[in-house]
């Protein structure tokens, strides 16, 4: 039995190790490959448009300020993004992951703080594309946008992968929680209309 009992630890630790290595990889990966001077200015001012969410509050702040019966469902979906940025920014503090640190490869752009998972522009990103969609913008536009925030922050060397996939988890999950309720506050408001 004590055998078995060491053997549950070696294999996690294992598998922790692996994990760790392919999220390296794919972070270094990303950080070397396609890069000019150029391109790297271009995802650097890119990247910026997400920061806080500001791309996406801006978005939803002037969905919100139409005329008709869905602002108040844009007015929800806008204020989730809002608290997604905060709960992620709760999160990082709690977990406190350092950014990454390659040798020879400084990161490419600032960041509001030296902790990286989750990654708050993936996380307000896949939240809003998702809340979004629901009020009548094409989907994959907004997953494209999506997207390209989440990759930015792996070709500037500001995150690694797994920080995306946690965020992109998290935003899924906000958005599942609450996409109900931006529906029926859509219904609601487009009923309101039509009477």
């Amino acid at each position: 039995m004590p055998r078995r009992r060491g053997r549950a630890p070696r294999r996690q630790a294992g598998i922790l190790a692996t994990a760790s290595s392919c999220d390296r990889a794919l972070l270094l990966f990303a950080r070397t490959a396609g890069h000019s001077p150029g391109a790297e200015r271009a995802v650097a001012r890119f990247s910026r448009l997400g920061e806080h969410a500001a791309l996406w509050l801006a978005l939803g702040t002037a969905g919100s300020m139409q005329r008709g019966g869905s602002a108040r469902a844009w007015r929800l979906a806008t204020a989730a993004v809002g608290g997604g940025y905060v709960l992620n920014t709760a999160i990082k503090f709690t977990v406190r992951r350092r950014r990454p640190s390659l040798p020879g490869l400084p990161p490419l752009t600032s960041t509001p703080s030296g902790l990286s998972f989750p990654s708050a522009h993936t996380t307000t990103s896949v939240l809003a594309a998702a809340l979004y969609s629901e009020l009548s913008l094409p989907a994959a536009p907004l997953y494209a946008l999506a997207g390209a925030f989440a990759y930015s922050r792996i070709y500037l060397g500001v995150h690694y992968p797994s920080d995306l996939i946690g965020g992109a988890l998290l935003g899924s999950a906000i958005a599942h929680l609450l996409r109900p309720r931006v529906a029926r506050a859509r219904a609601a408001g487009t009923a309101g209309v039509r009477t």
